[in-house]
């Protein structure tokens, strides 16, 4: 297996190198240069079997080579060892044929830690075979910061300077990463949105010097790596409901269009998918690119769902690569022409193709507090906004009566308990690990959006390989 970028000017590489270089050296993110298959006969095999055993066997295409197959398995396995529930990510159901797939067992309560766990062991395992080591920068809108940390904390190949926008994540979001006193772990709150986080983070890569000075390394789902962990949930859910003989429909809340892409890869690999649906909050560009074909920007505004306040989504450039045929010139004078005038237009063709491929639906703060209640008073279940945002979308998309849509409950309830109680009267609580949370010391750095400002202070704390 090996990965392209995006934009068509770098060189292909195997994964042990893309997950390392986390982006492209020509600004693109990578992809892989052909889809692995989900065979029917696969999928039936994989029915009831441990979520372990099923994310290694996602995985092993997508590796290829560059990690021995017991090392993979063993690595997998000993990331879940420490969910909190035995299934890994059970499936609950709300109603007829509705489902939602639980994605907050593990160590910070989010999505994210499905993958970063593995993601983490990974740069372990790469790292010791080359005997180096990579200075990993990420940014995030208030989970991927906590769950890259959990995962690469106290790790001695490894140091990780998280941005994070200076209040606009939860106060459990941003003390889960402020908490962590590890000698390796570095917290930025940037002055500023989490787009000028990420444009902050590109950045960085993009200045060659200082990347290949502090080895640079990534976690966010730029990472390909990230992606491909992210496929597994969607394929043990889909089997769990009967795939391959079965179709299934899913909806995501996304910003980054990171999650939901897995599920678009899932897809492209054969696993049975009915209609995947992008759930925004005020945020919507993915929304308004979906339905009109205008992609523009717009001012990020603050809603109840943080980590969805997101108006440049990243992970939209790998689905613009398909629609544009794997065209990497084409792609990227798209996505320069974009960042310059702040806006594009889809040609009529490619948004009927877009269409064909996903439906969107958006959430605002007084939706997402009225599901929130609606879900509590109809199956006794505390959900967090972000999940909300999905479940108010999912709840209006038309289906075939016998295709289950499975919404997925990216984050646990108590870290975002301001929004629960407010829409409930019930303050969700955090489990006994995060019990003492608002008692534990924090540290962070606040910066200014400033490039040079950032690099400085990566430079004067990253150790050299």
């Amino acid at each position: 297996m090996r990965y392209v970028s995006t934009r068509g000017a770098a060189r292909a590489l195997p994964f042990d190198d893309v997950l390392l270089a986390g982006l492209a050296r020509d600004g693109g993110l990578y992809v892989p240069s052909a889809w692995p298959r989900l065979t029917s006969a696969m999928l039936a095999d994989l029915a009831g079997r441990p979520y372990h055993e099923i994310t290694t066997r996602v995985l092993r295409p997508f590796v290829g080579r560059t990690i021995r197959g017991d090392d993979l398995a063993a690595l997998v396995e000993d990331a879940y060892r420490g969910f909190h529930h035995t299934a890994v990510a059970p499936l609950k159901q709300l109603g007829p044929g509705d489902f939602l797939l639980e994605l907050f067992h593990g160590p910070t309560l989010a999505f994210k830690d499905y993958a970063l766990q593995v993601v983490g062991r990974m740069f372990d395992h790469v790292l010791k075979a080359r005997g180096s080591r990579v200075t990993i920068v990420g940014a995030t809108s208030g989970d991927t910061g906590s769950a890259a940390i959990e995962a690469c904390r106290d790790r001695e190949a490894v140091d990780i300077f998280i941005l994070h926008p200076k209040g606009r994540t939860s106060e459990v979001q941003r003390r889960q990463m402020t908490t962590v006193l590890s000698a390796n772990v570095h917290n930025i709150a940037i002055e500023g949105t989490f787009d000028d986080c990420q444009d902050l983070l590109k950045a960085m890569f993009a200045d060659e010097a200082f990347r290949d000075r502090h080895k640079l390394s990534a976690v966010n789902s730029i990472n390909w790596a990230r992606i491909a962990v992210q496929v597994a949930y969607y394929v043990a859910a889909a089997v769990a409901l009967g795939a391959p003989k079965r179709r299934v429909a899913f909806t995501v809340p996304t910003g980054n269009f990171g999650n939901i892409y897995s599920a678009h890869a899932a897809r492209k690999m054969g696993l049975p998918v009915e209609r995947l649906v992008v759930a925004s909050n005020r945020n919507d560009i993915l929304w308004r690119t979906i339905n009109t074909g205008a992609m523009a920007l717009a001012g990020v505004e603050p809603s109840l769902s943080p980590s969805m306040d997101i108006q440049v989504s990243s992970n939209f450039e790998r689905l613009l690569f398909e629609l544009w045929s794997r065209n990497g010139k084409a792609t990227a004078a798209l996505m320069q022409g974009f960042r310059a005038s702040r806006e594009a237009a889809l040609p009529a063709a490619k948004l009927k193709a877009l269409r064909a491929a996903f439906a969107a639906g958006r959430t605002s703060d007084d939706e997402t507090l009225a599901t929130i209640a609606r879900v509590r008073d109809a199956t006794g279940e505390l959900i967090d906004p972000h999940t909300a945002v999905a479940v108010n979308v999912a709840m209006s998309q038309a289906r075939p009566r016998d295709v289950p849509m499975v919404t997925l409950a990216c984050a646990h309830p108590a870290k975002f308990p301001d929004a629960v109680e407010k829409a409930t009267g019930i303050r969700p609580g955090l489990p006994p690990a995060l019990a003492d949370l608002y008692q534990r010391k924090e540290r962070v750095s606040v910066l200014p959006n400033d490039l040079r400002a950032v690099q400085a202070f990566v430079a004067s704390r990253a150790r050299q390989a």
